[in-house]
């Protein structure tokens, strides 16, 4: 079932969006959902499971999302997902990478919302879980709400009642995927419309958000807000999302609290044979905007990589509080 009271995502991001990541956000916020990065479906079905799927409990409400385009695929990877834990499951229709064009998904599936349709109620029938689809607002240079609209149209028709909306277009040659996350204009009034033009659905709204004004000025059109970038290099704002956004009555945590927080959890990583800076790599972006931030930044960087020793993490974290 999804998360009726739902109002921030933190957006699947490649290399970025794995479980160190969601486990140092979720001692930031508890409520905010969280998403996987994309998984290709093949990879699912001939790879290790456990490190493609794997999560801890705490990270939920979490969602998986899938590469594909293979109806047959989809339903069978989806089952191993639902057998993992996971309640929703995301169809990627928005990335634009070469390598991904090539195996026919992502955003050039903008080019076939039948076979979108597809995907979507394979995944419906093989699963009980709640299924969506992530998509851009078009592709190319050709910006034709009616052609965003019949898209969404095709996939409604499914049980999928739930729509993310990248309000960009996905230029799907000549741009690399930094490029079309920054380049196509953002076109926020094609996703107002959706809401307009399909009031039955939840429409979370995904783009360029980074603070919470915007935040506000869109949750009085959209149903909720996908925030991507913005969530890694500042992670700290979300400190204050349970109380602003979920009436949670619990008093946020201090940076200083967070970082003492993921003591124990490096500890079990380095136990394991993991190395810290797995997990530091994602927290980097803790101290933006505080005065120690570029000594916080530099040292998990260098000394960190080098010594991989905790004892030197727990010298930071002191040291980057100090007056």
């Amino acid at each position: 079932m999804s998360n009726t009271s739902e109002k921030i995502a933190i957006a699947p991001m490649l290399d970025w969006t794995d479980r160190h990541y969601r486990y140092f956000m979720r001692s930031i916020t508890k409520h905010t959902t969280l998403y996987t990065e994309m998984i290709v479906a093949d990879a699912i079905l001939h790879g290790n499971r456990d490190k493609l799927l794997g999560f801890d409990g705490s990270e939920q409400p979490l969602v998986v999302q899938l590469g594909g385009s293979e109806p047959h695929k989809l339903a069978q990877v989806a089952k191993i997902c639902q057998n993992y834990g996971y309640k929703e499951i995301n169809l990627n229709c928005g990335c634009p990478s070469d390598r991904v064009q090539a195996g026919r998904f992502g955003a050039c599936l903008m080019r076939e919302p039948d076979l979108v349709a597809d995907c979507v109620k394979a995944i419906q029938d093989a699963t009980n879980c709640e299924v969506h689809v992530k998509h851009r607002i078009g592709l190319d240079y050709n910006y034709d709400y009616e052609y965003l609209a019949n898209f969404v149209q095709k996939i409604s028709a499914t049980s999928s009642k739930k729509i993310i909306v990248h309000a960009r277009n996905a230029v799907l040659k000549g741009l690399s995927p930094k490029e079309n996350r920054e380049i196509p204009p953002l076109r926020y009034d094609f996703v107002y419309q959706l809401k307009n033009d399909f009031p039955e659905l939840k429409i979370m709204l995904n783009g360029a958000i980074k603070t919470n004004e915007e935040i506000t000025q869109h949750l009085k059109i959209v149903d909720s807000v996908m925030i991507g970038r913005e969530a890694y290099y500042n992670p700290y704002l979300f400190a204050d999302f349970d109380q602003r956004y979920y009436a949670d009555k619990s008093t946020p945590k201090t940076r200083y609290e967070i970082a003492c927080e993921m003591i124990n959890y490096l500890s079990q990583v380095q136990e394991n044979g993991g190395k810290l800076h797995n997990v530091t790599r994602h927290m980097i972006g803790l101290y933006h905007g505080c005065k120690r931030a570029k000594i916080w930044r530099q040292q998990l960087t260098t000394q960190l990589i080098k010594s991989n020793n905790l004892d030197d993490y727990i010298r930071l974290v002191e040291f980057v509080e100090q007056e």
